[in-house]
Formats: structure tokens, sequence, C-alpha cells
């Protein structure tokens, strides 16, 4: 039997046992009580209350106008749904780089606000300071590299990162040091194939790949998108599972001739 199907609640440690065993990890995003019900139940290991609200629930162009307080908010609605998958809470950007302190303080609100599992920030060697004062504390952080969305307007743009061989060494050399520094794990996002793979095998904790290539020990992607919601959106990394976009549209278009037509509410819908 694999640990995915034996464990009744996922930790950490679960992710580290699965890694050693070669089970790979899954996933997905959740902002609200309803999907992180759905994910759930569907079987994934993990979900992330990612700062990717501030685009697929706010409509915002980047992660970084979120706040702490709105985090904090999608990840009690996303608890409250959830029984088995470990949950694992973005810290928003401006809540963590400024100074350790303040990073652990916002790391702190975030556990004992929400009842979350863990918390995940982007950034290896300038973030160092923030994850040990985090770690130290006894709370369980996830890295992340590669392409780190609160980089965006540094990095210009969301193209592939680390093709070339001094930011991927740099790349290495931050995974190995977030592992040092009592990360359980870290993600690696749009980084080439064959990186993921090299970092994935110098590590003894879990990759979590996106558009990193299938030696990841895990993969993670936003639920909006891997279900078809975001219509326009497909980035050579996405799988699109559903078209809920075309579904949803035409289930309102339904409802919409139904009442303008007086077939709803019929009279068995009636009191």
């Amino acid at each position: 039997m694999s640990i995915h199907t034996e464990i009744k609640k996922v930790t950490t440690e679960t992710l580290r046992k699965m890694k050693q065993k070669g089970e790979k990890i899954t996933m997905l995003t959740a902002y609200d009580f309803t999907t992180a019900k759905m994910v759930d139940a569907g079987g994934v290991d993990t979900i992330l209350v990612g700062d990717s609200a501030a685009n697929v629930m706010a409509g915002y162009s980047t992660t970084l106008p979120i706040t702490l307080d709105q985090m904090i908010y999608h990840a009690q609605s996303v608890v409250r749904g959830v029984q088995r998958a470990l949950v694992i809470v973005d810290l928003p950007f401006g809540t963590y780089q400024s100074n350790p302190e303040k990073a652990l303080e916002s790391a702190i609100r975030i556990m004992k606000e929400t009842d979350a599992n863990a918390i995940k920030l982007e950034g290896g060697a300038e973030a160092a300071d923030a994850i040990k004062k985090i770690v130290d504390a006894g709370i369980p952080v996830m890295g992340h590299l590669g392409l780190t969305p609160q980089s965006i307007n540094q990095f210009g743009g969301y193209g592939l990162r680390a093709k070339e061989e001094a930011e991927a060494e740099k790349l290495i050399a931050d995974a190995l040091l977030l592992q040092a520094m009592g990360c359980f794990g870290v993600v690696l996002e749009k980084i080439p194939a064959a990186l993921a793979q090299r970092v994935t095998a110098q590590l003894a904790i879990p990759t979590i790949g996106i558009g990193a290539g299938v030696h990841c020990d895990g993969q993670v992607l936003v639920y909006h998108d891997m279900v078809g919601m975001n219509e326009g959106f497909a980035p050579k990394f996405l799988r699109k599972y559903l078209n809920l976009y075309t579904e949803i549209t035409g289930a309102v278009s339904t409802y919409v001739k139904d009442v303008k037509e007086q077939n709803f509410p019929s009279v068995s819908e009636s009191y």
C-alpha cells in the first residue's frame, strides 16, 4: 500500500517518507471552503493557499497586492474544509523581506489564526535570515525557487528561469541552503527539467515542481487553471483536466434563458 492511501492526515514527515519511497506528491491550490473540501476529497496530498489568490480570486495582474489579513482569511476558509491534506500558506509580499522579526510575526499570525500546518516563502540566500528565524520557532517552512512571482518586477516577466549556468548554480546552492536551514521541501517553478532533476537528486527534502518537468518529487498546479476556469491562460506546463469556463458560462446562459421565458421555476419547484 502506498503512503498516500494509508495516511489519515498528511504531515511534513509524510512527504519526507514519500520522497524516500519514490512516491510522487500531489499539490493543488485552494482559497475557499467549498473548493478545499472537494480538493481534499479528491485525494490530493497537500493544499497550497497561494498568494496566487491575488490573481484568480481578486483579479490582480500580479501576486503583490494581497495582504497578510487577506491570506489569513483565505487560509481560515480552506482549513475548515480539509480533513486529510497538509495545508501550506504563502507568506505574501512585504511580510518577511524587510526583517526576520517581521517575518516571524507574520508566520506566527498565520499559524495561530488559521490552524494551517506550514508556511511557504520565496527566495534562497536573500531570505535566509527570515527562514532561520521562522524554523527556529518551530514553524514548518517550504521554500520556493526559480520563477518567484513576488519578484516579477525584478525579473521583468514570467519567462523560464535558470537557463544560464550561473543562475542554475545559484539555484542549486540556494536549494541546499534551504535544506540546511530546516525547510521541509521546496517548490521549483519554471526551470529547465534537467536542472530540476539535478536539484531533486541532491536534496533529501522533497521538491514540488510547476513547469519543472517530471523528475521533481511532486507537482503543483493552480486549481482554477487545472479545471479550466481561466479562459485564455494556457502556459506550456498546464494540463487542463476540465473546461469549466465553458461549462459554467453555458449553465448561466441556460438559467438566464429559462428565467426570461418563465420556464424556471416550474410548478414542481414552487411551494
